[in-house]
Order: structure tokens, then sequence, then C-alpha cells
């Protein structure tokens, strides 16, 4: 296996990506390795204090959806292979900033198996280094024109925007379940949305293509916030690869518990639990989970990440029937199975 199939391989296992033919196989690994090249050129600093924090996150890996997305959408137009490959370099840097950004939010120590940068280094590099990665994506931004850049600008808009109404929280009389959904739409969503759109515009796709493309992106990002909050609770942790309940430990209220919060006779003690999170004690932590698995909350996101997912697969109808489509269609099928 060449270096270039072994990296597909990782995204199969990573997104569940299906990909059947190899004239695509070998163009979407030839893209990523491109955009791999981009993204450790751009982080590199003659300033010490500034290339090793920013290059910790690229060479830690990571699945590459976005990047992997904006070349699929190009897969629909007929030109623009090195405005593709720089817009797909571009939607990973600002991925990767929110990232440097989140963990000093979150508090975290650990990122992809390594520290994170604000455990290793402080919070100010952190902040620091993630404006750092911003910069240099909207520098790779401007060579496509001003509508990239309004795109990029206002998807910025749209990150900061979601981050900003979770940390706040659901207002007076504002459905907990519908601002959840909205905020991720636009955490998650967004830039995977116009991941979509980078690769169907620069590629010369028609309209509706492109459109198509930026909706199912946004659906399918939520859907992977969707999954990830099931499998959380529901998965053990050697497939986790890291301890199960992260939401319960950190406090952060998720879809299942929003939607058992809601139910007309929750259980009472899970109620109590989830009121009382964060917790720290392994054994609440436990006593929560399984409850969790057991209760209608978990069912019913179960259910909603299904309406996802179909909702996904219909945006995708509105594409001709290729490869880039079937491969499309599998990252929604997987998205579901990997819950169940």
């Amino acid at each position: 296996m060449s270096v270039r199939d072994g990296a597909i391989e990782e995204l199969r296992a990573a997104v569940g990506l299906q990909i059947a033919d190899e004239g695509l196989l070998r163009t979407l690994a030839d893209g990523l390795r491109d955009v791999e090249r981009i993204l450790r050129d751009v982080v590199r600093s003659e300033v010490a204090a500034v290339h090793e924090p920013a290059r910790h996150l690229v060479e830690a890996g990571g699945k590459r959806f976005r990047p992997l997305f904006t070349l699929l959408a190009s897969q629909f137009g007929t030109e623009g292979r090195d405005a593709v490959i720089t817009a797909a370099a571009s939607v990973e840097l600002v991925h990767l900033a929110t990232l440097y950004h989140d963990d000093v939010m979150d508090e975290a120590t650990m990122r992809r198996g390594a520290p994170s940068v604000n455990a290793r280094w402080d919070n100010t590099v952190a902040i620091l280094t993630g404006d750092f990665l911003f910069a240099h994506a909207s520098r790779l931004v401007a060579d496509l024109g001003t509508d990239a850049a309004r795109i990029i600008a206002e998807t910025f808009g749209e990150l900061v925007t979601g981050q900003m109404r979770e940390t706040v929280g659901p207002g007076e009389g504002e459905d907990a379940v519908e601002h959840y959904l909205s905020v991720i739409a636009q955490k998650t969503g967004s830039l995977i949305a116009t991941s979509g759109r980078f690769g169907g515009m620069l590629s010369g796709a028609p309209a509706d293509h492109i459109e198509a493309l930026c909706r199912f992106g946004e659906i399918i990002g939520t859907a992977f916030q969707i999954s990830d909050d099931i499998i959380d609770i529901d998965s053990p942790s050697h497939e986790l690869g890291k301890s199960q309940g992260t939401d319960l430990r950190e406090g952060v209220r998720t879809l299942p518990m929003l939607y058992e919060l809601a139910e007309p006779a929750p259980d009472a003690r899970l109620v109590e639990l989830l009121r009382s999170a964060p917790l720290e004690d392994d054994t609440l932590v436990g006593e929560a989970l399984e409850r969790l698995r057991g209760s209608r909350g978990l069912e019913r996101a179960r259910v909603t990440l299904s309406d996802y997912a179909q909702r996904a697969r219909t945006e995708l109808a509105a594409l001709p029937p290729t490869p880039a489509r079937d491969a499309c269609e599998s990252v929604a099928d997987y998205l579901v199975a990997r819950t169940r």
C-alpha cells in the first residue's frame, strides 16, 4: 500500500469513507498530500516561540474531513485544482485555530493524544497561536478572490457566534434542544458547509450543485456532533479511544441529555445527576452513563441523527450519480452505523 492510499485508509476508519473508484481514490490521496504540504509550510516560522506551538496540532494529524470534503466537492466541477487545494488547506487551518481556542475555554489538557498547547505552554500562547492560524487562513483565501474572502469572513462570524451562544446558553423562553442544534450547526456545520461551497465554486461546478454541497456540509457537520454525543455515552472506552462520559465530566449538556431533561416524566435520579454536572466522581459518572443508555433521551437522539442523515442524502440527490456522490453518501450512512 502506498503512502497516499494509506492516508485514505485512515480516513475510511475515521469518517466511514467508502471509495470503490481507484481514480477518485488516487485523486483524493494526491490532493490531501498537497494540503499537508501547505499546512506544514504555513506554520513554519523563524521565531521558535511561534513555530513550535503552531506546528503542534498540524503534526498531531486528525481526520482532515474538511479538506477531504473540499476535494470531494471539487469533483462536481472540472477546473481550478490549485485553487481547490489552497481552499482545502485554508479550511483546515481555520478548524485547527478553533481547536486551540476551544482547548483554552474547556481547560483541556489533551488533544489528539498529545498534550494540548495551553497545557504544554499556556493559555496566552494557545490563543495567539490560534490567531496566527486564522491569519494565515485569511491570507490563503485572499488569493482566491473577493467572493472566497467574503465567504470565509462570514464563516468566521458563524463560528464565533455559535461559540458565544453556547457559552451564554439558551435565552429565557428559548427551547434548549433547538438552541443546541442551531449552535452546533454554527460551530461545526458552518465550516464544513464552506468546505463544500469552496470545492464546488472553485472547480466551476453548476450553481445548484454548489448549493446542494453547501447544504449537505452543514447537515452532515451537525450530524457528526450528534453522533459524537451518542458515542460518548454508548461506546466502550477502548473503541472510543478515551474515557466515556467526557461531556458529563465537563458539564456539557449534549442532545441525549437535553432530550431527557425535556421528557414529561424523566428519570428523576438521572435529572439530579445531570443538574449536578460537571461530575468528578467516577461512580457518579458511571451511574449517569448507565441511566442515559436506557433513557428515552438517547433513543430520541438516535432518531434525530437518522433524520439528519436522511436530510443529507436528500441534498445529495440533486447531484449527478458519480463516485464522489457515492463517497459522500457513505459518510451519511457511517454516522448512523457507528452509533449502533
